[in-house]
């Protein structure tokens, strides 16, 4: 038998992988981050699917039930929200089941960072202004390493999307104001690619208050950076007089 690691993607059921597609349609036994997945993602398993809501699971709990696929033959499908290379707990289940000498494979998503870009009509990088994209969160429970503070990574103006800190947006405003300005475009993305999706445009001046307006606090993405803006230098790439190895630049 063999686990499946999967990405659900950002929740729209029609953004998952071809190939997830068709290890749900024939899935036995469903593990599940139910807290995130959109639950019509699961809309692709068979009537007979075993299902079972890892949100209100423990790593042990998880694990018995690999333990009781393996003994039953049956593949299963780990589902995570996005992709699950981001902040998906799935190196400490990996442990488990190198300890249990079950094999496993990861099938990418993806991730919310790009479904909020993409409802932005937006591209995270600039010619000129942005060449980075830093995908970061803010500490919580989980503490941050100091040298990935957010007020030392707000140092590279790269363009930040930031996970799981829709309840601290206004700190999270405060906090990069310093160094790319009160006046930086902001979004911040709600379900990106739900049904009930909802986008605040503003600036790091005016977002926390649209955001508590709102009533955001979770499962949204913060996008922060100079690259939201429309009016940035255009690229080399599509420049008649720019020569590169498909194109001889053009002389007037």
């Amino acid at each position: 038998m063999k686990v499946y690691f999967i990405g659900a993607g950002p929740g729209d059921p029609e953004l998952v992988t071809l190939k997830a597609k068709r290890l749900l349609n024939s899935c036995s036994i469903c593990i599940y981050a139910g807290s995130l997945v959109n639950p019509a993602v699961l809309d692709h398993l068979p009537a007979g699917a075993e299902r079972y809501d890892s949100a209100v699971m423990s790593l042990d709990e998880i694990t018995v039930l690999f333990e009781s696929a393996r003994q039953r033959d049956l593949n299963v499908v780990r589902l995570h929200s996005g992709d699950p290379s981001i902040y998906g707990a799935i190196r400490e289940q990996m442990n488990e089941l190198d300890r249990l000498d079950i094999s496993y494979e990861v099938i990418p998503g993806v991730s919310s960072f790009q479904a909020a870009a993409a409802a932005l009509c937006t591209e995270l990088t600039a010619p000129e202004i942005s060449q980075t994209i830093i995908l970061t969160r803010t500490a919580g429970r989980t503490p941050m390493p100091e040298d990935q503070d957010l007020l030392k990574l707000a140092k590279s103006n790269a363009t930040l999307c930031i996970f799981l800190s829709a309840h601290k947006i206004g700190e999270v405003a405060s906090t990069l104001s310093g160094h790319y300005g009160s006046g930086c475009p902001v979004a911040v993305v709600y379900h990106a690619s739900w049904p009930d999706q909802l986008i605040l445009r503003g600036t790091l001046d005016d977002i926390g208050a649209q955001a508590d307006s709102a009533g955001i606090t979770k499962t949204a993405m913060i996008v922060v950076g100079w690259a939201l803006s429309r009016d940035i230098p255009v690229s080399k790439l599509y420049d008649a007089g720019f020569s590169h190895e498909y194109r001889r630049a053009k002389t007037s």
